[in-house]
């Protein structure tokens, strides 16, 4: 992998981890499209630490107040509360990771696959989000809200799905306004990312910290934060409009490049 191509996979991640647009789907399409070689697993792991430090930069001050309230003073505030979903919502999404983990790097990353479950998805995030009732802000997530989102969160391991984009959705089903749905997301992936990370971590060898790989987590950190500043600013007077249409064009797209290489 040149530095080129790891800036541009860099900002790939950056982008598709917290938009609602899919990373995987594009981290896998990228190089199909561009005719590059797989980047391997330790370059993953550096794209992965690039949005775990983006997102731990972004909300670093909630998660020091999460964890205070819930473990170190041990109240039972809503932010206390909010902790404990959290950690629960997080269940479902690394049980499928672990378990479907072979399947999510070898029948799930096929384009036609994945171009459907761009389009498919992208629907059913116009459909929720033009019928959800606006009412929900952070302190009225419930538990059982948090136990649906999460279990959403375990079809994220299909790429094209989309891990914000299919937390977002379920939110806006639930009640929670945009804005409330992308930072519990948000919050969400924190977790979702470092266990991801931590897995892959056997998987790097001290050669493998090159140009590139700097390039690739230093990238998607840049990309992947203003991403997320950007995502909550526009929701708070916007809906998904842009990124369903950037969803249904990207599909369309994929299944055309696909039929054209036929032989």
């Amino acid at each position: 992998m040149t530095v080129l191509q790891a800036l541009v996979m860099g900002v790939i991640q950056g982008l598709g981890e917290f938009l609602p647009i899919s990373s995987s789907a594009h981290l896998v399409l990228a190089p199909w499209v561009f005719g590059w070689n797989d980047p391997g697993l330790s370059f993953d792991v550096a794209l992965h630490m690039g949005t775990l430090f983006a997102v731990v930069a972004f909300f670093w001050r909630d998660w020091v107040e999460l964890f205070s309230e819930a473990i170190i003073k041990r109240r039972g505030t809503k932010k206390a509360s909010l902790f404990w979903y959290l950690v629960i919502a997080t269940i479902p999404g690394g049980l499928a990771g672990y378990i479907l983990e072979e399947q999510a790097e070898t029948v799930f990353r096929n384009p036609l696959l994945i171009a459907t479950m761009l389009i498919i998805m992208g629907l059913i995030l116009f459909l929720v989000d033009r019928r959800a009732v606006k009412r929900k802000e952070m302190g009225g997530i419930s538990l059982s809200d948090s136990l649906l989102i999460g279990l959403s969160q375990a079809f994220a391991i299909i790429p094209g799905v989309s891990r914000s984009g299919v937390t977002m959705t379920a939110g806006r089903a639930l009640g929670l306004t945009r804005e409330t749905a992308a930072r519990f997301s948000f919050l969400l992936s924190t977790p979702i990312i470092f266990g991801a990370g931590v897995m892959q971590l056997k998987e790097i060898a001290l050669a493998d910290i090159n140009l590139a790989f700097i390039t690739g987590v230093v990238s998607s950190a840049v990309v992947g934060f203003l991403s997320i500043g950007f995502l909550l600013r526009y929701l708070t007077e916007r809906s998904f409009a842009l990124f369903v249409w950037y969803r249904f064009l990207a599909g369309l797209a994929i299944i055309a490049l696909v039929y054209i290489r036929m032989p």
